[in-house]
């Protein structure tokens, strides 16, 4: 029994075009219009038939219109391959200590260290600390030159109960310089509508925008040495 092999092609073909969703959306538009083009060709007047260069210019529109839709798809695919290979290199930062530029900062009885980058010398520097309650609590800085300044946050010295603080730094120059708090990259994920969102150890969940600088991985070098100077003692 002879086998037709342009049946199974064709069959291979369709259902493969039936899984593909924007390859059925573009044959379904060249369907229509083929269809639209055929009967405006059967229904025109024979005497005064329609000019040839019309309908070139419409098969010219359609080839356009599907041109600029297989640019946009091509775009929304190669921007996810850009989204997944960022969130892959961002997890393998998971673990290491970051800066993270924030205008607040969660506060549980531990220190908490940070910077503010200054563009002018300032005689009187101060960190205010505003609770949700709308109470203040000042980390006197003093006098600074230009540039990066680092400060800590005592919450126990300063008697910071634990929460959520929000970060301004005030200069004798009328500077509004930006914060940025440390903090250990726990995790990275997709947010709601495919946005990348990191949660940073004393900051919360931040774009990845917000991250000023990855200063690496903390080493146990320091506790494996300790464990083994007790060990020989």
């Amino acid at each position: 029994m002879a086998i037709d092999t342009n049946y199974f092609g064709s069959s291979a073909n369709a259902a493969a075009n039936a899984n593909n969703p924007l390859q059925n959306g573009v044959s379904a538009q060249q369907d229509m219009f083929t269809k639209l083009l055929v009967a405006q060709i059967k229904n025109q007047d024979p005497l005064a038939p329609s000019d040839p260069a019309q309908f070139v210019q419409q098969l010219t529109q359609l080839a356009q219109t599907e041109a600029l839709q297989n640019l946009s798809n091509l775009t929304s695919a190669n921007a996810s391959v850009l989204q997944s290979m960022q969130v892959l290199a961002l997890g393998a930062q998971v673990g290491s200590d970051v800066m993270v530029n924030v205008d607040q900062v969660q506060l549980d009885g531990a220190k908490v260290k940070g910077e503010v980058t200054l563009g002018a010398s300032s005689t009187k520097t101060t960190l205010v600390l505003t609770s949700v309650g709308g109470k203040e609590y000042k980390v006197e800085l003093g006098s600074v030159a230009a540039g990066s300044v680092p400060f800590s946050v005592d919450p126990t010295a300063l008697g910071l109960p634990a929460g959520t603080y929000k970060l301004k730094v005030t200069t004798s120059t009328g500077e509004e310089p930006p914060v940025d708090i440390a903090g250990r990259l726990n995790s990275v994920r997709l947010g709601a509508g495919g946005a990348i969102v990191l949660n940073v150890a004393n900051v919360g969940e931040v774009a990845p925008g917000a991250i000023t600088a990855f200063n690496g991985k903390a080493t146990t070098s320091t506790v494996a040495t300790a464990g083994a100077t007790s060990s020989a003692q």
